[in-house]
């Protein structure tokens, strides 16, 4: 699609130098509708495209060094969750260990909140509804479907999954942590404001 946006601007440009006569308008007309298509149209699947399934992928970032633990599981249940949770506390047992999360429902099932009453060294912080973003990992999801997985093609899951896999070993073999560059009341005044919005929102709906 961008060279066929670049040729038609092309076209455009040459027009604009070379054409005459009283159809010069309108040929130029033409050529000027025909790029704005193609530069805003949304780009859609062709014909033959296959969707070969999906994966769901589970990841916790530390924030002191940047380093993730990351994989995919076939749903994304509570249990699921549970089991992923396991495996990303572990290397930090006997520690104090604060995890922050968004409001899914897998997270507050009632087997996690038993697991999380025998291991007191844990503690849940829930982002503010509508703030997810204030959540690093969300950052770092960004990060890798821009960089990985977004316009790729994939002949199949196993493929999918290879291709997660290899980027997180990649990323953790220079990780760095995010540094934010907002401050604390910035950070703090914007979630006030999604707040104020939601209430407002809530208000309207509810008259």
């Amino acid at each position: 699609m961008a060279k066929a946006v670049k040729r038609a601007g092309r076209s455009l440009r040459n027009a604009d130098a070379l054409a005459a006569g009283p159809e010069r308008d309108e040929h130029l007309h033409e050529i000027r509708k025909a790029a704005k298509r193609l530069r805003y149209a949304t780009e859609k699947r062709t014909h033959d495209y296959v969707r070969h399934g999906t994966t769901n992928l589970f990841a916790a970032l530390n924030v002191g060094t940047g380093e993730v633990v990351g994989e995919c599981r076939p749903s994304r249940d509570g249990d699921t969750f549970l089991a992923f949770l396991k495996k990303a506390v572990k290397p930090h047992a006997g520690k104090e260990i604060h995890v922050v999360l968004d409001n899914l429902s897998t997270h507050t099932t009632p087997e996690v909140k038993e697991w999380l009453e025998k291991n007191p060294n844990v503690e849940f912080h829930f982002t503010p509804v509508g703030s997810s973003w204030l959540n690093q990992i969300e950052t770092w999801f960004g990060v890798i479907t821009r960089q990985a997985i977004r316009r790729g093609t994939f002949s199949s899951v196993k493929v999918l999954i290879k291709r997660i896999q290899n980027y997180i070993a990649h990323w953790n073999s220079n990780a760095e942590p995010f540094v934010w560059t907002a401050t604390a009341d910035e950070i703090l005044a914007k979630v006030r404001l999604v707040q104020a919005n939601i209430k407002k929102l809530l208000d309207s709906n509810a008259k």
